[in-house]
């Protein structure tokens, strides 16, 4: 998929979803949460990683702050299952995304989503828009209601 329908599809999604998103693209990929933070000049727990895990066959997606790290015992017990880190292929098969693109919501499927508590120190917050130079704001009061995720602690 190009980075222009990726894009494309994440804008349609949320619009749909009652959004318009500002997108930002950047001259260069923003991938990593690090990268993207110093891109925005935010701090980095600003910035939302969607990132991508296998429990029990299926995907589930954490959202958390780029300043924190999943605890991958903690996911699994709110998953129901262990937890195993998703390759490239599951990633793409299930958000529609590539790794580094990934957005906090409209995916190709609907997966469990689970949300760090740690993003709501901040009123907004950055997620990627579908591609990795593309990133968007958020407001995070309504991330649990765009990306139907349950707010919890596993970091």
């Amino acid at each position: 998929m190009s980075r222009a329908k990726a894009n494309e599809r994440f804008s349609s999604a949320a619009v749909l979803l009652g959004l318009e998103p500002d997108i930002t693209r950047f001259p260069e990929d923003t991938r990593t949460a690090v990268q993207a933070a110093a891109a925005l000049r935010c701090e980095l727990g600003q910035i939302i990683k969607s990132l991508v895990f296998v429990c029990r066959g299926r995907a589930v997606l954490a959202l958390t702050a780029g300043d924190r790290q999943v605890n991958t015992e903690l996911l699994g017990v709110l998953a129901g299952g262990k937890i195993e880190k998703a390759d490239a292929e599951v990633v793409r098969r299930a958000t529609g995304f590539a790794i580094g693109g990934v957005p906090p919501f409209g995916h190709s499927s609907r997966l469990s989503c689970f949300i760090d508590q740690s993003i709501y120190r901040y009123e907004i917050a950055w997620g990627a828009a579908g591609t990795p130079d593309t990133v968007f704001p958020v407001r995070t009061d309504r991330l649990a209601s765009l990306s139907d995720g349950q707010i919890v602690e596993f970091t």
